[in-house]
């Protein structure tokens, strides 16, 4: 077993900080905007998948999306995978098209909001920290097949977790930059 590759930790570390960013896009503050369903799963045809592959979104107006479903056997489910997103929306079932009115942001709301991107960070937290844990195993594996000393491998988990740790303030500064913009008025 060789040393682990840091370059390769490093890549699935971003790889946690593009999930995030993907999902904060889906916080929208004030306007309706597509992007903000892009997180939601469908139950369908047996399996869990995205929005985006049962149904087109659009947003006509400011204060709402419409989701056009593309077989009327998902409407229900389409409702219920938007219901069921966390992001305090009520979708409204019009026929083969599920109208999503986007509630004003009071203080409540925008708090809610603000303890939703806190979970999504703290996931991005734990993808990182798997990717450490990983990278140590992997370290202590090649140490024990004699590919390492033991100072190398002491070395190689200081920059690990020197590696984890500017992630994670990337992540904290994701958090705190989203928070921000949520609690703006």
């Amino acid at each position: 077993m060789a040393a682990p590759n840091l370059k390769d930790l490093e890549k699935r570390m971003q790889g946690a900080l593009e999930a995030l960013k993907h999902e904060f896009a889906g916080l929208r503050t004030g306007r309706s905007h597509v992007s903000l369903l892009d997180t939601v799963m469908v139950e369908s045809y047996g399996a869990s998948m995205p929005i985006l592959q049962v149904a087109t979104v659009s947003a006509p107006e400011p204060r709402s999306l419409s989701v056009q479903v593309w077989d009327k056997g998902n409407v229900k489910a389409v409702e219920k995978g938007i219901r069921n997103a966390g992001l305090g929306l009520n979708p409204v079932v019009d026929g083969a098209v599920v109208r999503v009115p986007i509630p004003e942001l009071t203080e409540e709301r925008r708090a809610e909001l603000a303890k939703v991107a806190a979970s999504f960070s703290e996931n991005a937290k734990i993808a990182i920290r798997n990717v450490r844990r990983h990278g140590m195993d992997d370290a202590k594996a090649a140490e024990k097949d004699g590919d390492l000393s033991e100072d190398e491998r002491k070395k190689s988990e200081d920059r690990i977790q020197k590696l984890t740790d500017s992630y994670v303030v990337k992540v904290d500064e994701m958090l705190t930059e989203k928070q921000q913009e949520i609690m703006q008025v």
